[in-house]
């Protein structure tokens, strides 16, 4: 099957008991068994449920990986790949990161004897200079959170292969409409299900594919041993959400590019981060391991935090809210939102300054959207 086909029919058949052409929500915390040791399929709702095993299937599906684990949160998933890791680990991550990702390796994880190294990875070849004999993982984002720095996913992941450690891709930004990491060499991919894939802004999940099978029976373990699993309702809205995905995808990504363009060229407007502008650093390895270049935008207004305030508290239609991905245009100022938890000189060196604005594009009219902005942007 073609991706556009498989969103709408990979693992959710028509209901066998009814008919019902919506994959049925089994809001149910245990099952029947028939007997000791003996169950029909399915043993109690931590552990497994067949909404979430729909969801599962699914997204191994569009991701072109064998397997699928579904979680409570993007952080849930996240956590549990780290708990793959022992004390005195090393992971090599790119420097340009997920504000939340940040913290879970820095307050958490770095307590518990874990070393992070945060890299510049648009030369593949820091990550050799970075290699220690404890080190274990590779954590990338391409496109990266909040600059959309764009890493040769390719590349690095055969570096990684050099020195046997595994590779994770949070794929949250481009989706698998968009990007397929696993065939780029990746090992695990990350999902804020959150996001691009419900895509409406009624659920928290997150989601991780592998294809090795030992790496899945570990991953599931811990699945089931934590217990930061997603409810059959929260599973149920993201196969919703995955239906339209192509169509959404199609159309941020149409509109994203419309508004990069007209905000580098906006005198109020410092800079532009967006892949799809042939300006963009990463726009060549993007054009290469993408299918389009996403529906996220970063910008730095010329002014002071006081103007960028003003610039929030003008805008229409477009919501000043965390989070991203919804069929509506959301806006975040990464030093007080997403990155908040960054230390303050960390995220000047990274470039995170307080005059950048994400945005994450929507699915409305691109002129009303270019007119929101323009409003915002005189009054600073």
């Amino acid at each position: 099957m073609r991706f556009n086909t498989k969103v709408i029919h990979e693992g959710q058949p028509n209901d066998p008991l009814t008919g019902a052409v919506s994959f049925p929500i089994y809001q149910t915390s245990t099952y029947e068994q028939i007997e000791l040791g003996i169950s029909k399929g399915f043993t109690y709702g931590r552990t497994e449920n067949p909404t979430r095993s729909a969801l599962e299937k699914a997204l191994s599906s569009l991701e072109e990986g064998n397997f699928g684990l579904c979680f409570s949160s993007g952080l849930a998933a996240a956590n549990t790949v780290m708990n793959l890791l022992s004390k005195e680990s090393h992971v090599i991550a790119v420097d340009d990161l997920y504000g939340g990702t940040f913290r879970l390796f820095t307050k958490l994880y770095h307590k518990f004897g874990v070393d992070f190294t945060f890299l510049d990875l648009s030369n593949p070849e820091n990550i050799r200079k970075a290699v220690k004999k404890e080190t274990r993982l590779l954590w990338l984002e391409s496109p990266t959170n909040p600059l959309l720095k764009i890493v040769d996913i390719e590349k690095c992941a055969k570096m990684a292969k050099e020195y046997g450690l595994l590779v994770l891709v949070d794929n949250t930004f481009a989706t698998p409409y968009l990007q397929k990491p696993l065939k780029l060499g990746a090992d695990i991919v990350l999902h804020s299900t959150t996001k691009y894939l419900n895509g409406h802004a009624d659920v928290i999940g997150g989601a991780l594919v592998v294809n090795s099978e030992k790496l899945y029976q570990e991953l599931k373990f811990f699945q089931n041993a934590v217990g930061g699993v997603p409810s059959p309702m929260d599973c149920f809205l993201v196969l919703r959400g995955l239906k339209t995905l192509p169509i959404r995808m199609d159309r941020h990504c149409e509109n994203a590019l419309k508004l990069a363009e007209f905000l580098k060229s906006h005198r109020k407007v410092k800079k532009v981060y967006y892949p799809g502008l042939v300006e963009h650093e990463g726009h060549e390895i993007a054009k290469r391991q993408m299918k389009n270049f996403g529906g996220m935008i970063s910008f730095e207004l010329d002014t002071d935090f006081k103007g960028v305030k003003k610039f929030f508290s003008n805008l229409k239609i477009i919501t000043l809210a965390e989070s991203l991905g919804a069929v509506k245009s959301l806006i975040c100022h990464p030093a007080t939102m997403t990155h908040a938890s960054v230390d303050p000189e960390v995220r000047r060196q990274r470039g995170i300054t307080d005059s950048l604005v994400r945005l994450s594009v929507g699915l409305e009219n691109e002129d009303d959207l270019k007119e929101a902005l323009e409003n915002a942007l005189k009054a600073i």
